[in-house]
């Protein structure tokens, strides 16, 4: 029975680990994410299963080898915390989960553009303060008046796309390559970001290459009123450049349930939110109501967690019965 250790478990979840476990693994379950200090919780297994909050390097890598570990897999689709080549030099498989349930992630970049068009944080925020008049800046659109940009219209910007489409708004997409999605009419970004009223962003992190996709340019071209949303990666809009456009009115209001380097910050209880390590970060989310920041819970709803429990298994049970995955990172 092959051992496999599964970091940043939470109580909640083990039910659908155990459930799910038709090959009959030896689960060893963690409640942190692994790090350099907890990686012996490892011993004994010939693989580990991690998330996104884990930084997995070099050091990670060298005592993954030291274990006899032979695969260390992410449960999530990006990966951009791996260090590929250091599980390579040291002969470690990895493999990820392609895709799980894409509503997961869209219903809640739906529910993050929707209430900052309606006003909902500011109008909240109001009333426990005890002001229940109705302000002249809780007016609103309605969903079916709306102009919303998906950039990336992948398995979760379609899935956006259509719970949008659906209620009404007309959708615009923009990616390199468009697709036949019938709830989506295509077209460039700079058409996308001038004509929306909320841009949801949905697009993977590739650093080096795709860094502040979203800049000061890229929002001075939205409208003035604007929601940007951006449940993608943190890496791929500058808070800076959010920051600033609030201030100067020329951006309506930003949603995200990722933030740049993110594993400083979430999983973490802060005893203010003056500690933040990230000073541009903290700028931002004292912007509130006009800024949400979600601790990246995305992901986290029962299809969503079935799908990663489940695709993670069949990589572990395909590794080890044939040798490889096809959901293998090289």
């Amino acid at each position: 029975m092959a051992k496999i250790t599964i970091y940043n478990v939470k109580d909640y979840e083990k039910p659908f680990y155990e459930d799910l476990n038709k090959y009959d693994f030896d689960l060893n379950f963690v409640t942190g994410p692994l790090t350099a200090e907890n990686t012996n919780m490892a011993e004994g297994s010939v693989g580990v299963l991690i998330d996104g909050s884990t930084n997995a390097d070099a050091d990670i890598f060298a005592a993954m080898k030291n274990l006899g570990v032979k695969y260390v897999f992410t449960r999530f689709v990006g990966y951009n915390n791996i260090d590929l080549k250091a599980a390579s030099a040291r002969d470690i498989t990895v493999a990820r989960v392609p895709s799980y349930s894409p509503y997961s992630v869209a219903e809640l970049a739906l529910t993050m553009g929707v209430t900052l068009t309606r006003h909902v944080a500011q109008a909240t925020t109001n009333t426990h303060l005890g002001n229940f008049m109705i302000l002249p800046s809780y007016f609103a659109k309605e969903i079916d008046q709306l102009t919303v940009g998906i950039i990336g219209v992948g398995h979760m910007g379609a899935a956006e796309a259509k719970l949008y489409h659906n209620l009404g708004a007309k959708v615009l997409g923009y990616q390199r390559h468009p697709n036949d999605n019938p709830d989506v009419s295509f077209v460039d970004e700079t058409e996308l970001l001038a004509s929306s009223d909320i841009v949801s962003i949905h697009v993977p992190y590739f650093p080096g290459e795709n860094d502040m996709m979203i800049g000061a340019t890229e929002i001075g071209s939205m409208k003035d009123d604007a929601i940007l949303v951006n449940t993608a990666r943190g890496e791929l809009v500058d808070t800076g450049a959010v920051t600033a456009a609030l201030d100067d009115g020329t951006l309506g209001g930003y949603a995200a349930d990722v933030v740049p380097d993110e594993n400083q910050i979430f999983g973490k209880q802060f005893d203010s939110l003056d500690d933040l390590p990230d000073q541009e970060l903290l700028d931002l989310m004292k912007k509130y109501p006009n800024v949400i920041i979600t601790p990246h819970m995305g992901y986290d709803t029962e299809p969503a967690l079935e799908d990663m429990i489940k695709v993670s298994y069949e990589n572990f049970h395909d590794v080890l019965t044939k040798g490889e995955t096809e959901n293998q990172i090289k």
